[in-house]
């Protein structure tokens, strides 16, 4: 059997462009995809911590140590300059792939610096 696992994320990335006017996708600084192992036209999840928005596109590579993380097209209507976000993709692997696999997890402080990189999630408390 196949499942879906998280592959990786950006955690708390702050959109820097919002280009309606741009071919749709999300432009990611290249440092950035190269870290959470995002591939350029890897589809995209986008999850909007400052709007509660949710939609897919693809990433696209944008300039390393640019930090820019520009959402664009008909997704731009759906996040704005100064919006945290989590970028995340998953992948599908057999049972026994997945029970080896560690995620790619970065987290970014407001200005798209590293914080910190992680390979799993703490478990959460009651």
């Amino acid at each position: 059997m196949d499942i879906t696992l998280l592959k990786s994320k950006l955690h708390q990335a702050c959109v820097t462009h919002s280009e309606v006017d741009y071919d749709g996708s999300c432009a990611i600084d290249g440092d950035l995809l190269d870290l959470a192992d995002i591939r350029e036209y890897e589809q995209i999840d986008i999850y909007n911590i400052s709007n509660g928005e949710r939609f897919t596109t693809y990433a696209i590579r944008a300039e390393a140590r640019s930090r820019i993380i520009s959402v664009n097209g008909a997704a731009a209507h759906k996040a704005n300059p100064g919006d945290r976000v989590i970028i995340c993709t998953y992948a599908r692997m057999s049972g026994e792939e997945a029970r080896n696999f560690k995620p790619k997890l970065v987290y970014l402080d407001e200005n798209n610096h590293v914080v910190r990189i992680k390979d799993s999630i703490p478990v959460q408390a009651a």
